[in-house]
């Protein structure tokens, strides 16, 4: 018998997957691990799910080293701290979460220094909430600029969570924002093809609105404790 969160991640996938159909995009599914176990996580690999998401250099770097397995996708999608950029270099090969030159430029440093290149994005503060990290949408092209010059780092699109009121209300003004910038920058970088919108609470709302990438963890093992 297949567990209750399997059962889940199936339905999403489903939901996906006819999406797909419909609108004819190809939409990746990151599933969000931090708090679990390997035993859990190893359950989520073995039914063909392998883009995981990781919040916790620490914790994901036990685990990744747990897996050993090259062909599990890892992302970090939490917060970046420059003493930790070593370790999700040597462990991650997407980072979603850049919104600063500093980290771009050590990333990139870390990245030279083991001859690996990593795929990042840039995360948007998109509706300027204090408590999000992110940069302005405002600042985006600049942001591009300075960091386009550490060819270890592969742009790969833009990340945001936008407020979960604006996700209540069905608010879809930032998706669609977000969307039109996407499609703007697609025509200037080449490697430029993720828009990485949308979590538990509003995949739905963000595969509607242009995302093609979805993170979600607690709508497939519950709330976190």
């Amino acid at each position: 018998m297949k567990s209750d969160y399997i059962q889940v991640l199936s339905s999403i996938k489903e939901d996906i997957e006819n999406f797909n159909k419909l609108k004819n995009d190809k939409i990746s599914l990151i599933v969000v691990t931090k708090s679990q176990t390997t035993e859990n996580i190893s359950k989520v690999v073995q039914n063909g799910y392998k883009r995981l998401g990781e919040n916790y250099v620490d914790e994901a770097s036990e685990k990744i080293e747990f897996f050993d397995d090259d062909s599990i996708e890892w992302h970090f999608i939490g917060k970046i701290q420059s003493n930790k950029i070593k370790k999700i270099v040597k462990n991650f090969s997407w980072v979603q979460t850049v919104s600063s030159i500093k980290h771009a430029k050590l990333l990139h440093k870390a990245c030279l220094e083991t001859s690996k290149r990593i795929n990042v994005c840039i995360q948007i503060n998109i509706d300027n909430e204090p408590t999000k990290s992110g940069i302005l949408l405002d600042d985006i092209d600049d942001f591009i600029e300075n960091i386009v010059v550490f060819d270890k780092l592969v742009i790969r699109g833009l990340m945001a969570i936008p407020s979960k009121i604006n996700a209540l209300k069905e608010n879809i003004n930032s998706y669609k924002i977000l969307k039109s910038e996407y499609d703007r920058l697609q025509h200037k970088y080449k490697d430029f093809n993720t828009l990485s919108i949308g979590m538990s609470n509003d995949y739905k709302l963000a595969m509607d609105n242009g995302s093609n990438m979805v993170r979600i963890g607690s709508l497939i093992f519950g709330e976190r404790k």
